[in-house]
């Protein structure tokens, strides 16, 4: 019988098989959860195995790395204590004097760490449109030194051509890096497409049961992957090896999830785009939608995300809204397999400031609903009574 390489995989098989094997000292089907902090060695600077101190290197680390590396067609999988953890690590690869364009459109705690963090150490962050590269184009110059996306955008849906992209950034000689959390490898797969490196906020799709949080990059080239590992070894954001245990078993059932949250995501804004409160539905599924065409160009469906605003344009209704919903849970996060909803203004977007918030969009009265898995009768249903 002819053994399938990973590599040659259909997604479906490399979220169960990608990258995993049987361990071989009991031949457990799942990589067991090696809770340790240090390894013996036989003499000094001769360890036994492979692995020396987990800061470095855990087995069932290891193991999660590996399927990240498989699902993203990438070279090199880390995995980090959370998304902003592998947010951080990459962007100590910038010094002082380094420019980053990044989009107008992005979760809260990704526009914090750069105003507030990264910007005061002398990187500048240019906050643009990509809707049109020109945008983008008009600000390169010899300091820039990465594009930054988020597609799609959290909380406004917003897309980015990652192709388009990708050939400035490689006429340019710039790292490009994508944020693929809302997408995830099951719909988009940004290295294909022509991005560097991959990062996801691990805690959502990927481990999909809002039982852990989590970070990953994935690396289109080792050098690149080999160069992140040793900013993660050096500033110390590992997972632990609980926490990879439990997104590896998330992402063994990220395809079958994923199917049922793009099911759903559809319906929900479906009903919501021809409810007479609604005023805009922003979910990348509807012909309508602006950016539908680059959805299909480089997406496989549309995901479970959907924001919508009020005709009323008040703040109050989308409170009284969140207030009444009982099937979809009032909490910050997303990905569940549970729906979620949330409040961008008041809630993951708050550390943003109103008149920036207010410019791209995100106003007062917007919602942002994490479609799960449940049935739709259910979800439709609780979603009418909240908005009778």
């Amino acid at each position: 019988m002819k053994t399938v390489k990973f590599k040659d995989m259909k997604f479906n098989t490399k979220t169960i098989h990608g990258g995993q094997h049987h361990d071989p000292s009991t031949g457990a089907v799942m990589p067991p959860i090696f809770q340790t902090s240090t390894y013996a060695q036989t003499s000094p600077g001769k360890p036994i195995g492979d692995y020396v101190y987990s800061r470095s290197a855990n087995p069932t680390r290891s193991a999660l790395e590996e399927a990240l590396a498989s699902i993203e067609n990438g070279a090199k999988g880390l995995a980090f204590s959370s998304g902003l953890a592998a947010t951080d690590c990459l962007l100590r690869s910038f010094k002082a004097g380094d420019e980053i364009i990044t989009m107008d459109d992005l979760y809260g705690g990704t526009y914090r760490m750069f105003t507030k963090i990264y910007h005061n150490s002398g990187i500048k962050f240019h906050y643009v449109d990509m809707n049109d590269l020109k945008n983008v184009t008009s600000l390169i110059n010899e300091n820039t030194k990465m594009i930054w996306v988020e597609t799609p955008t959290n909380p406004l849906m917003k897309l980015a051509d990652i192709a388009a992209i990708a050939k400035i950034t490689k006429a340019n000689n710039i790292l490009f890096a994508v944020d693929n959390t809302f997408a995830t490898p099951y719909l988009q797969r940004p290295l294909d497409l022509g991005a560097d490196v991959v990062m996801h906020s691990a805690t959502k799709y990927l481990a999909g049961h809002s039982d852990v949080v989590a970070g990953a990059l994935i690396t289109k080239t080792a050098e690149l992957g080999k160069q992140l590992h040793f900013q993660q070894f050096a500033t110390g954001a590992t997972l632990g090896p609980m926490d990879s245990f439990l997104v590896l078993r998330g992402i063994k059932t990220l395809h079958l999830r994923m199917q049922r949250h793009c099911e759903n995501g559809e319906k929900v804004a479906e009903f919501l785009n021809n409810h007479p409160k609604v005023k805009t539905v922003y979910y990348t599924g509807l012909p309508s939608y602006p950016f539908h065409e680059i959805a299909k160009k480089q997406m496989s469906g549309f995901g479970g995300m959907v924001s919508f605003d009020f005709v009323s344009g008040k703040k109050e209704d989308s409170i009284d809204f969140l207030e009444k919903v009982k099937l979809f849970t009032l909490a910050e996060s997303l990905g569940g397999v549970e729906s979620l909803a949330n409040h961008p203004a008041l809630m993951t977007h708050a550390s943003i400031p109103e008149d920036k918030r207010a410019a791209v969009g995100i106003t007062d009265d917007l919602v942002r609903l994490s479609v799960g898995v449940e049935d739709i009768e259910d979800l439709l249903e609780d979603l009418k009574n909240a908005l009778a």
